[in-house]
């Protein structure tokens, strides 16, 4: 595991913000701050104030983006004819709540509105030509898309030759020919002039539902309690936090405790939400709703979330709970095949892993994926049968763009799509192992050996001064944390770890103290020998709640041998 600091900024930068914070050059808990912002790209005293304390009239106009006046307008239509309305999204955690946020809104408005998520297995990924029929034979003239479509452009046809209307909201990167719908919403058009590209599928729903409160001359009050919905999707599809999405997702994290939709308190199993952060979304909410998707049907998710009262909830969670319990031991079965599978291979000297079993389960294929990249670190693909074709899910390492790689392999696949870090695919079996060696050689000529080293990113080096809860206080000023934004990492250097020793299931995880602070490594407990010594390590500063206490501890990232010892 390789350490890296990530860059520090100007010092002239840093130096300059921490004086207009009118801050003691001596004090170094402020100057930890001012180079915290600076390298996060925060060089000014405004932005500064900004960052620290978004707020609702940061966020962008709706009307800027590409096509959003003939949304409007085709919406308003729609409703003052009275004319059926579908919402068609995916079956994951930003299609599902996007859906369940138009049809909410649609639903205030009293349209005659319904949704459609398509069958993960029976219709893959997408608009599917099946969900058009379904507007088609139910008499909706309008089908809104949502987290998808953007590169659907036989689909788009097909809905165009049966009378439906299309309304494109997706953030996904489009291809050399846009679709024939009514409009496409997306910021990542190259022909559009939305200041802010790093909106999630949910993010573009909100901003179409924004520009129809805006028409009516009505203010964001009247729609800030769906961001609890688009606060999820920010967390759950790993975009940018910084920007326009660090303003969403703050302003839904406080919708998510003012509200308290019913069916997100009773996938939290509490209704103290004070305390949740983004991260914590992802851990508790993201993976039960994308396990209905996955195990079996995203409808059952939307259904959870549009539920209005406290006792329907609690009894359609219990459903995702099972649904969730069901993914996490199919997980663990194909992990474990697919582990297997690629020792069996013994193919170390490859730069990709790329395994196939027809009976693996679709619906957890992405997480293995993740679980073997991580293992083996190189860009990953895990296929398995999907009717007539192979269906997979790929993930990268850091800093390769597996999207890319993909397209640049694409005259054997019958469709992919997804970003640079996560992508899903699909291919006739016949076309299986050209594909796998063409996908080889591909990342094999574009991927350098750095890349293919797992890395550790840290802030800066840090002195027992800063060990303390006022410092802790100021960090989760920085919050929410993810991509463009993460927590911060901090290092410390030939430090001697107290009472170490392991603790759960296998020694897995390592515990120890430092100057009594509580240190705690998560699946590092195989480092336990090194604690006799002087050690550096990195971590993140942390509170645990304990049997209704509270202490402040390091989390352990990385642990080695201090040089020299």
């Amino acid at each position: 595991m390789q350490w890296i600091q990530r860059p520090k900024g100007e010092t002239d930068w840093v130096s300059a913000l921490h004086e207009a914070f009118n801050q003691d050059p001596t004090k170094p808990l402020e100057l930890a701050v001012s180079k915290l912002l600076v390298s996060r790209g925060i060089k000014r005293y405004d932005e500064a104030l900004a960052f620290f304390n978004p707020a609702k009239t940061a966020l962008h106009d709706p009307f800027l983006m590409r096509d959003m006046a003939k949304a409007v307008d085709r919406i308003e239509a729609a409703l003052t004819a009275g004319q059926r309305i579908l919402v068609f999204g995916d079956y994951d955690v930003d299609g599902t709540t996007a859906v369940a946020l138009m049809y909410s809104y649609l639903a205030s408005r009293g349209a005659e509105v319904a949704y459609y998520i398509p069958d993960r297995y029976l219709e893959g990924y997408g608009l599917s030509k099946k969900g058009i029929d379904f507007a088609s034979d139910n008499q909706f003239s309008l089908l809104i898309a949502l987290d998808c479509g953007v590169k659907s452009v036989d689909e788009v046809a097909y809905a165009n030759s049966l009378g439906v209307d299309l309304i494109i909201c997706d953030h996904h990167t489009p291809g050399a020919l846009l679709p024939e719908a009514v409009a496409i919403l997306d910021p990542k058009r190259s022909d559009c002039p939305y200041p802010f590209k790093e909106l999630c599928g949910c993010g573009v729903g909100f901003k179409l539902v924004q520009a129809l409160e805006q028409s009516k001359q009505n203010g964001l009050d009247t729609i800030l309690h769906l961001t609890d919905l688009v606060a999820v999707a920010i967390g759950a599809d790993v975009v940018s936090v910084m920007g326009e999405n660090r303003t969403l997702a703050t302003l839904g994290l406080t919708a998510l405790r003012t509200y308290k939709r019913p069916g997100f308190v009773a996938l939290l199993g509490k209704e103290n939400l004070n305390d949740l952060s983004l991260t914590d979304l992802n851990f508790s909410l993201a993976p039960k709703i994308n396990a209905a998707g996955r195990m079996k049907h995203g409808a059952y998710a939307v259904s959870l979330m549009l539920t209005d009262t406290f006792e329907h909830a609690s009894e359609e969670a219990k459903a995702i709970e099972a649904f969730n319990r069901e993914r996490r031991a199919t997980d663990q079965l194909v992990s474990e095949e697919a582990l297997a599978l690629v020792e069996s291979l013994g193919e170390n000297d490859r730069y990709t892993t790329v395994v196939y079993q027809p009976h693996w389960h679709k619906g957890v294929i992405g997480i293995v994926a993740s679980r073997l990249m991580s293992t083996y670190y190189r860009p990953t693909l895990v296929f398995t049968k999907s009717g007539d074709v192979l269906a997979a899910s790929a993930r990268s390492v850091q800093q390769y763009d597996i999207y890319a790689a993909i397209e640049a392999c694409s005259e054997y696949l019958i469709q992919f799509g997804g970003h640079a870090y996560a992508a899903g695919l699909s291919v006739l079996e016949e076309q299986y192992e050209a594909f796998k060696v063409a996908f080889e050689s591909h990342v094999r000529q574009t991927i350098s050996e750095t890349q293919l080293v797992p890395k550790i990113y840290y802030d800066f080096e840090l002195d027992n001064t800063h060990l303390n809860s006022r410092f802790h206080r100021i960090l989760k000023r920085f919050e929410p944390f993810g991509p463009d934004n993460p927590q911060p990492v901090f290092r410390m250097n030939a430090i001697v770890l107290e009472k170490a020793r392991t603790m759960g299931s296998e020694s897995a995880h390592l515990k120890a103290v430092y100057r009594g602070i509580d240190v705690v490594g998560f699946r590092l407990g195989k480092h336990i020998d090194l604690c006799t010594k002087p050690v550096d390590i990195l971590f993140t500063l942390d509170l645990n709640h304990w049997q209704g206490s509270t202490s402040l501890q390091l989390k352990l990232k990385d642990i080695k041998q201090s040089l020299g010892n």
